[in-house]
């Protein structure tokens, strides 16, 4: 009978994200399908009472937690030796982890101290003939998969933002606290600091946001006066990104023009890169602008619900049903009004 354990890293203040949340969700979902095999949670963080008492209505059969200072930061050597500890009390022979950074960092290597396997990047987990099978995508999201592994413990890293996340009442929870043996070796690397980038007063990188917005290189072109406006291109889009809180992409044709001597755009750089050589967001909704719909960029758009552009050429490839909504209209004209609307 398969044991399922979540193993969740909390946030700063100690409470439970939406990667956490989504995890939750996948295992109770999985322990149904397995016809109610026990699952458990596993927290890692400084402090992780608030995630535990956030959970508690989950239906875990027990939360476990490797709490302290040492804790407190993301490193591997001391991540790493809390999510083996949790692994081997709980003695769960499917582990489920959410594919932040800090989890990314220390799966496989987790894995290798419990002689298990690991796969990333999976986007669901259901149960086919009584053996659990992890979904996945290749080829940049081109191609879906289904795998099964016999060896255990298996441990797996679930993409954020392709199940829903648990959504319960709070509670009071029991914490069954878990030893982490650790040496002053494990604890040489220090976080020092975090930097941002400065764009708008922040990062426009939001993979929570409920919309994306994606800036084309037509922002760059010249325009109907026969100049180009980049730093008016920029106002306007920096500005809607702020009013909506939206998240920043951008086409590679975009991102590229700096080492071409075109006009750029300050605020975007290859982390802001959507497409097939970029990232591939989830979010519920997504506008395109300035940016013609072809196909390696259009791979990225792949999970965004619902999907509208707005370009001057309506033969573009986002009238070729690649967008729920194509907006025949200047990009400038349409984001000022927009903005207009916002501010009200």
């Amino acid at each position: 009978m398969e044991k399922i354990l979540v193993v969740g890293f909390v946030e700063g203040d100690g409470s439970a994200g939406r990667g956490l949340l989504e995890a939750v969700g996948a295992a109770r979902e999985l322990s149904a399908a397995l016809g109610g095999a026990a699952f458990e949670i596993g927290l890692v963080g400084e402090q992780v009472a608030p995630a535990a008492n956030a959970l508690a209505g989950a239906g875990a059969v027990r939360i476990l937690g490797a709490s302290g200072s040492d804790f407190a930061q993301p490193r591997y050597a001391t991540d790493a030796a809390a999510a083996e500890a949790l692994a081997r009390a709980s003695a769960a022979t499917l582990i489920v982890g959410t594919g932040t950074s800090r989890w990314a960092r220390v799966a496989a290597g987790m894995a290798h101290r419990l002689g298990g396997q690991v796969d990333t990047h999976v986007t669901g987990l259901a149960v086919e003939s009584g053996a659990v099978q992890a979904t996945r995508w290749y080829y940049r999201q081109r191609m879906m998969g289904r795998l099964s592994r016999t060896a255990r413990p298996w441990v797996v890293s679930l993409d954020p933002g392709t199940v829903a996340p648990w959504s319960g009442a709070a509670g009071t929870a029991t914490v069954e606290s878990v030893a982490v043996a650790l040496d002053d070796s494990a604890r040489r690397t220090q976080v020092t600091g975090v930097r941002t980038p400065d764009a708008g007063g922040g990062s426009t990188i939001r993979p929570e946001a409920d919309v994306l917005f994606v800036a084309g290189a037509g922002w760059t072109k010249k325009q109907a006066d026969g100049q180009p406006h980049p730093e008016r291109a920029q106002e306007l889009i920096l500005d809607f990104v702020a009013k909506a809180k939206a998240s920043l992409g951008s086409s590679k044709s975009l991102v590229d023009q700096k080492g071409e001597g075109q006009a750029v755009l300050t605020c975007l750089s290859h982390l802001n890169q959507v497409g097939q050589t970029g990232s591939t967001p989830r979010h519920p909704k997504g506008l395109a602008t300035c940016c013609h719909g072809e196909e390696p960029h259009v791979v990225g758009w792949r999970f965004i619900n619902e999907r509208r552009a707005v370009n001057l050429d309506a033969n573009c490839g986002w009238a070729q049903g690649k967008a729920d909504v194509l907006y025949v209209a200047d990009a400038f004209a349409v984001m000022e009004k927009v903005n207009a609307l916002l501010t009200k």
